[in-house]
Parts: structure tokens; C-alpha cells; sequence
């Protein structure tokens, strides 16, 4: 039984044990050991030996043969290897399927063909003609930030700017806290008011879902707030409903009412923020009279929140990313970062906010990504280009124009906005595309090279999580299917190739572990590989728990008193805030921030509609917000072609209130139209009461799937948030019609 960890792009991390027999996986489960996810999976990975023995897993490095793009009547473009040859005996390389437009080549011809084309390229245009492209395909430490960015540092390729999925609310946390802090998800047991903000906690972040039962079996209140109704506003004792990218209005209206009527924590206020005065003049612009005209939330009930709020306490807010990804998204997240600041909820276990906990690690990355190889390959750092705007770094970008893509631990074809331009892109015959991948997603289909990826059963890496304050090692459990190589050695082995001659570039998995851990913070004292080994490690905060953030002038201060006495955790409660320690350059909360103003912002809140929504000048014509959300079953696109895990969510699906529904002559079940200037999708209506009128809603998932080859981010645009220049999923207009063709 081998200890792992879940890499996916989730906040819980969960620790895993995985059963072998004669080298194989037999058994998936949870581990019982862990703090916090505590013995049990979400029902994506409970079924994860089917995606690592999967008869669509890429094994063998390919090379394309046909033409780019997906092929009609197909829904998937694996090729189908007979027993011989996924054993590796077979003579032949070619697949058994004729039509397959691929041909099955070794690892050495990869890598020379990709070696090949990036010196052409780099003579004739510069190296940053080359661009990798890579997220959360995995989250290990490892195999998603190390030896590939040391590969691309040194080749001397265009930076990637990864800001697609929480960048602005990172923007938005850090503006106010200085750091990607929050409460633990052990102390939601000890909270009496939780509130759900665009969390769907049931659905994506299932093992803080106990606790939070838990809670409410003491008598705690659960509110959600969130524009669809989801499985766990369908489970809140008090569920509201609220416009798309209202969220700061709703913050700042909250605040209105807790200040205007003295709710707050004055002593905590004066000791540990910066700008409460200015805050209160600009909350009088709020009043919950007018916030109901954006959020669609009534006066009344603003009030009643707000109220319940800041006197039932602990109260704690579970944030989530869904806020961040409207047009105002930065601002939105820092209004509702500022309620805890001013409540100081921060003293108390069970109190707080979290959105992120990954700012307590405290990693060598620069050892790990090396980005002064950079020097050795250009005198100076490269370009960077925004991934949310890859249809323009591949159809407009012209300085030198991109003429590599290297693709791993991404699916862009499905997830990138404007997708009708990203497939124009990945469809020029003059653009050599590499897809390091376990299956033939999307993008695959726009590959010339495709080389076999393994799972996290196949490799080893460090895991930290932005759920929890546990670091993991993943210890690998069984040895690469067919010729599947890791990231880690995809890129030194390509490195090799190139010629690259630095050390870093022959460095082992423990190696860069050991090096990752090598840390003076007292947070990581006595974290040492060999015990994550053993199993998950909570960080050191101290004998006190009040975990105060430490910078080379402080010190660990004493815990803040409380009236609780947590037994049930079994240490020290981490309380990040209590005593202030805020990692801003004032060293307290900012209510005010002066470095807002060079983003043309307020630098104390403000709350501005999206371009795109029912509160824009130009709609006409595009009167419906979209929400193109996630799927509840799939994981971003990663797991939307496991029939396994099909089975459980229903795809290809509209879900329109039923005055929209109406007005427009559509029953649930009609074969719809949404479109909009950028594109257009077919699905099928649901009109089943999921979302207020005004707002539709459609979900993630692969192109190749679905009628046309469309996605939903067909719809949705490359405009950036106004903080961490992300994408603006959420914040998208459309029209629907019920659909007469064929």
C-alpha cells in the first residue's frame, strides 16, 4: 500500500493510499491519516484506476500524419494499439486504425524532431518564438514548476504569464492581506455563522463539507451566496441569490450597515488596518437600498446578512474563485477579503476568510525554477505573454510571431476563452505544436508531436495544497505504463538534447524535493522529506498556533485568548491574523492601498458593473448573462472523457429560468441556440429553477464532444480582470433561440 497525494487542481490535496499487486494498481482509497480528508474521495478520483489503465491513454511518443483538427463523427482520436504493441513487441509503429491520423515514433525521434525545430525556429526568429503552455494539470511541486521552467529559462523562450484561474482573486487577497492566508478548515467545526460566497463547498471542495456539517449540528447557520443554485446552496439554511459580478456592491453594502451601525471590532480596527476612515466615508455610498438595484438582493435582507454576520460569532467566510472571475473581480474579492479585517474575526477559531491557504509553504522556487538561466540565453529576461489571450499570441502577436507551442498540463483548445481564435491559431500549418499529455484532448487534435504523460500513480513529487496547511509526498506506485515519462523527465531529457550543460538539468525528484524544503522560515522547521514520506505533515506554527506571519523583524506572539478550547483537532489552532502581522508593507490590513491607483483603480473599494451585463450601456441584443461555469463531475476539462465519470454529470445542457424560457417560445428539452459577436453553441434547455432570470448558464467541457466541435468558450472573450490580469469567464452577454435546423 504506497502513500500518495491527489495532484488535481482542487484545494483539499487529499492524501491517498494506493494497493499493488504484482505492479499493478488494484485499489484506490482514501487515507484515514490525514487531518483533514480524513479517508475518503470525491467520486472523480474514487474511479482513478480507470483513467490510469484507460484503453484511450496515450503510451507512445506520435507524430501526425493527417490533417490538424478533430475529425467528423468521431468523439475521440486515440489510437488503438493491439495487446503486442501497447506490450511494446510489436515490429510495427504504425496504429491498427487506418483513418488514426498518427503514426507511433521513439522517444529518440521526438526529441530530435523537437530539438530540430526549436534551433530553426530560434535561428530565424529568436527563441521567443517558442512558447510553453501549462497550468493545473497537476499541482505537484515537481512535475508543474521545476525542470520545465528551468528548460524553457534556458532556452530562452517567452514567459508565460499563468493567470486563467485565480489570479485576480490572488490580486484581490494580497492587496488587503499582503499573503495568501486564511482559516484553517479543521476550525469551521467551532464557526456559528458560515458563509458560502460563490463556494460551491458540496460540489468542488467536498472534505471541508464535514466540517462545516459538523458546525451546523451545533447550531451554526449556513448562507450561501452564488448566482446558480448549487448542491450546497440547495443544502444552506439561507440561500441568495445574486447578480453575476456584483459581489463588491454586496460587500460594500454589508459594510455600510456594519459600520454605520457600530458593529465592528474598533480596538482591533485601530491596532491592525490601515485606511478605516477612509473605508467608512466611501461604504456611505452603499447603502442597501441601492446595492439591491445591482445585486438583486433586497434592502432588507443586505441588512439582515450583514447583521447576523457581524453578532453571531465566530462567523467565517468559505470564498471561493467564482467571485474573481468577473471583469471586476480583483476589486470584488478585496471588498470581501475587508469584512473579517473590520469585524477582527481574524482573533477568533472558527472566524476568518479563506480563499487560499498556499502562501504558508515556504519553497525554494528559485532554485527549483532557476529563472537566471534566462541570462544565459538571452542577457535578459524574455518576453511574457498572458495564456488567457493565446488566440492573440497566435494569430496577432507579430514580435517575433509564435511559431512553437509546447503544451503539458493544459488543454487549451477547451479552456482558453475566445476558442473560435485559439482554434485559428492552433490550426496554422506553419506552427509546430508539441502536446505532452496522458489522452488525445482538444488540443491534441492540433498536435504535430504528442508524447505519453504519466499519472500521479507513475511519478513521484511534493504537494502542497491551497485548502489545507499539510504538506504530502506522493511516492510513486507503480512504474510508467507503455513509455510514459513524468514532466520532470520529459524536460531534462529534452534539455540533454539541447545541449543544455548545467547541473541543475541532471537533478533527481529527491534531489529537487530536498532542495524544495530547504528553508530558514520557522514554519517549515523540521519538514524534511523523509517524514512527508511517511505521510502528510502539518506546517510548524509554533507551540502557540497563533501563527502570526513572520517577516525578519517578528516574532511568534502569544495566541489570543478565547473562550474555546479546541480538543478536537488535536493542535494548536493556526490563527494567521490574530495579532496582526499582515504581509503588506504597512504590516497591517489595507483598507487603503495606494498602489491600487497605478491600476486606475480606488485604492479603498468601488464597485463598477462588467462591461458585459445587465447593467451595460451597449447590451442590446445580448441580453442574458452567461455563466460558463465548471462541470460538478469533471475537474476544468480533466476527466470529461472517462465514460465512468460521464455517467454521472449530464452534458450539453442551457439552464435558463422559465420567464426567459418563455419569452422566447423555448420547453425544457429544446434544442437551443446561444450566441453571441464571438461564436455560437447548440444545447439542450433546462429550465429547472438553477438560475434567476436574466442569467443562463452552460458548463465546461470538451469540444470534441459536442455538436460542431464548439465549446462554450466560444462565447466567452479574452478581456482581462481589472487586478492579475485573468480571465473574465463570468462576465459574458448572449442571446438564446430555440434551434429549427438540423
Amino acid at each position: 500500500m504506497v502513500k500518495a497525494v491527489c495532484p488535481h487542481d482542487c484545494p483539499d490535496s487529499c492524501g491517498v493510499l494506493i494497493t499493488v499487486q504484482d505492479g499493478r494498481a488494484t485499489k484506490i482509497q482514501g487515507d484515514p491519516e490525514h487531518p483533514v480528508t480524513r479517508g475518503f474521495l470525491c467520486a472523480k478520483v474514487a474511479k482513478y484506476l480507470d483513467r490510469v489503465y484507460s484503453p484511450d491513454r496515450v503510451l507512445y511518443p506520435m507524430r501526425r500524419v493527417g490533417p490538424k483538427g478533430p475529425r467528423p463523427g468521431t468523439e475521440s482520436q486515440s489510437p488503438h494499439f493491439s495487446r503486442a504493441e501497447r506490450a511494446g513487441d510489436a515490429a510495427s509503429i504504425s496504429p491498427t486504425h487506418d483513418l488514426q491520423p498518427w503514426k507511433r515514433i521513439s522517444w529518440d525521434e521526438a526529441f530530435d524532431e523537437i530539438a530540430s525545430r526549436f534551433r530553426d525556429i530560434s535561428r530565424e526568429f529568436g527563441s521567443e518564438a517558442i512558447l510553453p503552455y501549462s497550468f493545473g494539470g497537476t499541482l505537484g511541486t515537481i512535475n508543474s514548476s521545476s525542470m520545465d521552467r528551468r528548460f524553457f529559462h534556458r532556452l530562452g523562450a517567452s514567459q508565460l504569464d499563468r493567470t486563467i484561474c485565480s489570479a485576480a482573486g490572488e490580486a484581490g487577497i494580497e492587496s488587503v492581506l499582503g499573503v495568501k492566508l486564511g482559516t484553517e478548515p479543521e476550525q469551521f467545526r467551532y464557526s456559528k455563522y458560515i458563509i458560502a460566497w460563490a463556494a460551491n463547498i458540496h460540489g468542488n471542495n467536498v472534505h471541508l463539507w464535514p466540517f462545516v456539517a459538523e458546525a451546523r449540528r451545533n447550531g451554526a447557520k449556513l448562507v450561501v451566496i452564488d448566482p446558480y443554485r448549487t448542491r450546497t446552496a440547495e443544502c444552506a439554511d439561507w440561500y441568495l441569490p445574486i447578480n453575476p459580478g456584483t459581489d463588491a456592491a454586496l460587500a460594500l453594502g454589508m459594510m455600510h450597515v456594519i459600520i454605520g451601525e457600530n458593529l465592528h471590532d474598533p480596538d482591533y480596527v485601530a491596532k491592525h488596518t490601515l485606511g478605516f476612515e477612509q473605508l467608512r466615508e466611501k461604504v456611505k455610498e452603499y447603502p442597501p437600498e441601492r446595492v439591491a438595484q445591482w445585486t438583486a438582493i433586497s434592502a432588507e435582507d443586505i441588512r439582515k446578512l450583514a447583521r447576523e454576520y457581524a453578532t453571531v460569532r465566530p462567523s467565517v467566510i468559505r470564498l471561493n474563485y467564482g467571485v474573481q472571475r468577473s471583469e471586476g473581480g480583483g476589486m470584488a474579492t478585496r471588498c470581501v477579503v475587508m469584512l473579517p479585517c473590520i469585524l477582527g474575526s481574524w482573533k477568533e477559531v472558527g472566524g476568518g476568510l479563506q480563499l487560499s491557504t498556499s502562501g504558508a509553504p515556504d519553497f525554494d522556487t528559485a532554485h527549483l525554477k532557476r529563472k537566471d538561466l534566462m541570462q544565459t540565453a538571452l542577457g535578459r529576461e524574455a518576453r511574457v505573454i498572458n495564456m488567457v489571450e493565446l488566440a492573440k499570441a497566435l494569430n496577432v502577436v507579430n514580435d517575433p510571431p509564435v511559431k512553437a507551442l509546447f503544451v503539458y498540463g493544459s488543454n487549451p483548445a477547451a479552456v482558453c476563452p475566445q476558442h473560435n481564435d485559439v482554434i485559428r491559431g492552433l490550426s496554422r500549418p506553419d506552427l509546430f505544436t508539441v502536446v505532452h499529455e496522458q489522452f488525445f484532448t482538444d488540443t491534441s487534435d492540433y498536435a504535430d508531436i504528442v508524447l505519453p504523460a504519466t499519472t500521479f500513480f507513475e511519478h513521484k513529487d511534493l504537494q502542497k495544497a491551497y485548502g489545507h496547511y499539510f504538506l504530502q509526498v506522493s511516492n510513486q506506485a507503480i512504474e510508467p505504463l507503455g513509455e510514459c515519462r513524468s514532466n520532470m523527465d520529459l524536460f531534462r531529457l529534452l534539455a540533454e538534447r539541447m545541449g543544455f550543460g548545467e547541473a541543475c538539468f541532471r537533478e533527481t525528484a529527491d534531489e529537487m524535493i530536498d532542495a524544495a524544503l530547504d528553508s530558514d522560515h520557522p514554519w517549515m522547521d523540521g519538514i524534511s522529506r523523509a517524514n512527508l514520506e511517511a505521510g502528510p505533515v502539518r506546517m510548524n506554527f509554533g507551540p502557540s498556533g497563533s501563527g502570526t506571519s513572520v517577516s525578519e523583524n517578528d516574532s511568534h506572539q502569544d495566541a489570543p485568548r478565547s473562550t474555546q478550547n479546541p480538543t478536537e483537532m488535536g493542535y494548536s489552532p493556526f490563527l494567521p491574523f490574530a495579532n496582526g502581522g499582515f504581509r503588506t508593507p504597512s504590516g497591517k490590513a489595507e483598507l487603503y492601498n495606494d498602489g491600487l491607483k497605478a491600476l486606475g483603480l480606488d485604492p479603498v473599494a468601488a464597485f463598477t458593473p462588467p462591461s458585459e451585463s445587465r447593467h451595460s450601456i451597449n447590451r442590446s441584443g445580448f441580453p442574458l448573462e452567461l455563466l460558463a461555469r465548471k462541470s460538478d463531475n469533471f475537474l476544468n476539462s480533466t476527466f470529461s472523457n472517462l465514460p465512468a465519470v460521464r455517467e454521472m454529470e449530464e452534458t450539453g445542457l442551457l439552464e435558463i429560468s422559465g420567464r426567459d424560457a418563455q419569452s422566447r417560445g423555448i420547453s425544457n428539452g429544446d434544442q437551443v441556440r446561444v450566441f453571441n459577436r464571438r461564436g455560437e453553441i447548440l444545447l439542450k434547455a433546462r429550465v429547472d429553477g438553477k438560475v434567476q432570470p436574466g442569467v443562463v448558464c452552460a458548463r465546461l467541457n470538451w469540444a470534441k464532444t459536442t455538436p460542431g466541435f464548439q465549446s462554450i468558450n466560444s462565447l466567452t472573450s479574452e478581456k482581462l480582470t481589472d487586478m492579475g490580469n485573468s480571465a473574465t469567464f463570468y462576465s459574458v452577454l448572449v442571446e438564446v433561440e430555440k434551434f429549427h435546423g438540423h
